[in-house]
């Protein structure tokens, strides 16, 4: 697993992978929950876009997963972003030392 950092507006947007199907986003919910035991509280699911937001550190950040973009994690609120910033690759560290 790769990932890469996009910065707009401030905000950190992990890149967990940009090339995956909808079984990847499941398996990388279950290890934040599982690992980091993070529990997602609002979960929005279309038909090309899933976002579950979860908490993380007392920070609200967004699990993300697009048909055409693939995975990726980003904060919720774009203001006072460097907190949020180093928790979202917190988070990509800790998924790109697990195998999926």
């Amino acid at each position: 697993m790769c990932y890469a950092l996009k910065t707009q507006s401030g905000a950190t947007e992990a890149v967990i992978d940009d090339n995956c199907g909808i079984s990847k986003f499941y398996a990388i919910a279950n290890a934040l929950a599982d690992h980091l035991q993070v529990q997602f509280m609002n979960q929005v699911d279309d038909a090309e876009t899933l976002d579950w937001d979860f908490k993380y550190k007392n920070q609200f950040l967004t699990l993300h997963y697009n048909i055409f973009n693939g995975v990726s994690i980003y904060p919720q609120q774009p203001e006072s972003q460097v907190n949020k910033n180093k928790l979202v690759m917190e988070v990509a560290n800790f998924l790109e030392r697990r195998a999926f």
